[in-house]
């Protein structure tokens, strides 16, 4: 957007910024990179046409990938920022766009390890933004995964669910990349296997060995843009109604 046309539609403070959260992390044989950027991006953009918000750049890295729900960030591909650097950068960006006249923020995460980084960067922004007496700030921090309810669930694994832990690079992120950007899933390449297994504690430096070759920590085997296009409806429809709650 040219900045007046940017300018003129925050500067009362009415219009929420949408900021999608990714990363820049192995997704299996089968996918890009960038999945957990393409994703938030997608429903950031269906949900900010529909409450009347823009979507701003996406984060497109993230904090470290984590062995027991990312494969791990000692795989090729993945590339991670620290997390300092990842809170200060989102505590300037919110501060930043408050100077425009921003005033009602929504992070849509789409890499389940940044998490409590987006948490500890809205807490110092907001604390900076007391300081400057800027007032009337709101921030919603949601992930698109949290809105798919048990009867989703049962529809996508008809077979039984493998649990959330395990389900980077599988069916759900899969599903919902041959739904939006299936030139960009090379399904025929995925690897067939059971969910990856953990003992009840970490290790560090990781054992790669725990973790399956593929870098999927469960089969993709059973995605289908079908299923994309369900999670698409659910998730957005939940992202929409949480935003036009807490922004009515």
């Amino acid at each position: 957007m040219p900045w007046p046309d940017y300018d003129a539609a925050v500067r009362d403070g009415d219009t929420p910024i949408l900021i999608p959260f990714g990363s820049m992390e192995q997704h299996g044989h089968h996918m890009p990179l960038h999945v957990d950027v393409l994703l938030p991006t997608e429903f950031a953009r269906r949900a900010a046409g529909q409450i009347g918000g823009l979507v701003a750049p996406p984060f497109t890295y993230g904090y470290k990938s984590q062995q027991k729900c990312g494969g791990g960030n000692h795989l090729p591909g993945t590339t991670s920022l620290d997390g300092a650097t990842l809170v200060n950068a989102l505590k300037n960006l919110i501060t930043e766009f408050a100077r425009h006249g921003v005033r009602r923020f929504a992070l849509v995460n789409g890499h389940y390890e940044n998490s409590w980084f987006i948490t500890e960067g809205v807490d110092l922004a907001l604390k900076e933004l007391r300081w400057d007496r800027v007032e009337g700030v709101k921030v919603v921090v949601l992930s698109y995964w949290d809105f798919v309810n048990d009867e989703t669930i049962a529809r996508l694994y008809p077979g039984g669910f493998p649990g959330w832990a395990v389900e980077h690079g599988g069916v759900l992120e899969t599903s919902l990349m041959l739904a939006l950007h299936p030139e960009l899933v090379q399904l025929e390449r995925a690897l067939d296997h059971p969910p990856a297994t953990f003992p009840p504690y970490d290790v560090y430096p990781v054992k790669a060995e725990w973790t399956p070759a593929s870098g999927t920590l469960s089969s993709p085997k059973e995605a289908s843009a079908g299923k994309g296009e369900i999670l698409l409806e659910v998730c957005t429809a939940g992202i929409v109604g949480a935003l036009k709650a807490e922004f009515a």
